[in-house]
């Protein structure tokens, strides 16, 4: 199995070091636009091959895509991030450019990949990829969620001070501060609610942490986190890869589902070789409902920004 990862950034490295380490792809190839960088990271990845024991062949290239042919999974993590004065219209543009080119071009040589959307703002980046090259809605898959739920699962670990591998969280809705939406009402620890072993406020403050997850940690790292968005990445490629058919939540397009149409927005998802097999319907109670429908306002307000790209 071959997976290309477009964009060598430190979330691109780390996804292809995760895939490498747990052995998910054969192959792995890196691409960026920076003469010699995508090399140099795959050089480097492929020296710890056997101190690490994995036998993933990995292949760095500038802006080859010929390189990238016959992948299962493409992984788009390029794009800018905002700058200071930069309005939200102008990134948008910059990084619509730079997704709806990346999928174009995989697609001319690997026509049956699964694409995973990481750029920012994903789920907006997410619904591009899907309009701009009409494949089918199940092979187009935004990242956001499975990374905001593996915070929420750390910050609900840290205020139980219980192992994070026993707890169960999942985040829905839009990826973003003040769109994510914690599902604290069905967290769970070893099976019990979690309400019985935290107050509700000691929940509100989870929730309130797993929202400014990735701003508390561009504050203290002065850039965007990388070791779990790539984990994330690698964990849903997994999934379509070895056809674990795990329930993540996903941006993926919605037809009716959560009574929204037209968009791409987080919700629980089976992964599995067929990329999206099904959305499930988690009964959310009329408060949960009423921010999704807020969540999926703020992103048509994103997504009302790519006119131009569509």
């Amino acid at each position: 199995m071959k997976v290309t990862i477009v964009g060598a950034g430190n979330v691109g490295a780390s996804c292809a070091e995760y895939i490498a380490i747990k052995r998910i792809a054969s192959e792995v190839v890196l691409l960026d636009i920076k003469e010699g960088f995508a090399e140099g990271k795959a050089l480097d990845l492929s020296q710890t091959a056997t101190t690490l024991g994995f036998n993933t062949r990995i292949t760095g290239v500038t802006n080859d895509y010929t390189q990238t042919a016959g992948s299962n999974v493409v992984v788009i993590t390029s794009g800018i991030p905002r700058k200071p004065g930069m309005t939200r219209e102008e990134l948008i543009g910059i990084n619509a450019g730079i997704v709806k080119s990346v999928a174009e071009s995989v697609l001319v040589h690997s026509p049956d990949a699964f694409i995973v959307v990481v750029s920012n703002p994903m789920d907006t980046m997410t619904y591009l990829a899907l309009k701009a090259t009409d494949l089918p809605k199940n092979r187009i898959i935004g990242m956001g969620g499975a990374l905001d739920s593996s915070r929420f699962k750390t910050y609900l670990s840290k205020a139980l001070d219980k192992p994070a591998n026993d707890i169960q969280g999942m985040v829905i809705g839009g990826h973003g501060d003040t769109t994510m939406i914690p599902l604290t009402r069905l967290a769970s620890y070893n099976g019990t609610p979690v309400s019985q072993h935290l107050s509700t406020s000691e929940l509100e403050d989870v929730a309130a942490a797993t929202m400014v997850g990735g701003a508390t940690l561009t504050k203290l790292l002065g850039t965007s986190a990388w070791y779990a968005p790539g984990a994330s990445v690698a964990y849903l490629v997994d999934s379509i890869i070895n056809d674990q058919k795990r329930m993540i939540p996903c941006s993926v397009f919605l037809e009716g589902e959560y009574g929204e149409h037209d968009i791409c927005i987080g919700v629980p998802c089976i992964i599995g070789k067929n990329g999206v097999e099904k959305i499930l319907d988690i009964q959310l109670d009329a408060s949960e409902q009423e921010k999704f429908k807020k969540s999926a306002i703020a992103v048509r307000v994103m997504n009302g920004a790519l006119s131009s790209n569509l």
